[in-house]
């Protein structure tokens, strides 16, 4: 009967080769709890290390009939746990990555359309009301605070005295004032 803890690496990986099912099993006895320890002094996470390990190992046997070695078997198990690792840490980032986009989209672009939205309904409830001011009211507004023309110059061009025009502009603020209540007026005019 062949004695397998006897065995060399390189007898193992050629009996492994060949589907030598306790020779798989005696290197993962040689192998799993140093890989472990290798794996988790990187990660410092008991699941994920088992897990690559586990991967490794289940990998080696489902792949045993490829198995060409061009170092020792110790090397190739080493490397390959490494590689692993670094696929995790990649994975990380891309999902770190994804995980903060979304929360940026969240936090802003979402606001952003919501305030879109609320923006377009807000003007159109200041539209109305300063629509339904009296004509030349909401002519003298408009030309204030629309094409930001000067008391001086609307009287100027509506053939009216600045002190109309004052009056004017002061009496639709006042209305929209009360129409549009404190907040909404206070955002309106800013």
């Amino acid at each position: 009967m062949l004695k397998y803890h006897i065995l060399s690496d390189d007898e193992l990986a050629a009996l492994l080769n060949d589907g030598d099912q306790l020779a798989y099993t005696e290197i993962y006895r040689r192998y799993h709890a140093a890989l472990y320890i290798h794996v988790f002094n990187k990660l410092r996470s008991r699941e994920e290390s088992r897990d690559i390990v586990h991967d490794l190992f289940s990998s080696l046997w489902q792949n045993r009939e490829e198995l060409s070695l061009k170092t020792t078997l110790a090397a190739y198990l080493y490397t390959s746990v490494r590689y692993r690792v670094f696929d995790l840490f990649t994975r990380r980032q891309v999902q770190s990555k994804y995980i903060d986009s979304i929360a940026e989209f969240a936090v802003n672009g979402d606001c952003i359309t919501d305030h879109l939205i609320r923006e377009k309904q807000l003007m159109a409830i200041i539209e109305k009301e300063i629509g339904a001011l009296p004509p030349k009211m909401r002519e003298v507004f408009e030309l204030s605070r629309k094409e930001n023309l000067s008391h001086k110059e609307i009287a100027e061009k509506l053939n009216l005295s600045e002190k109309t025009v004052k009056k004017q502009v002061n009496n639709s603020l006042k209305i929209l004032r009360s129409k549009l209540g404190t907040v909404l007026f206070a955002a309106f005019i800013l």
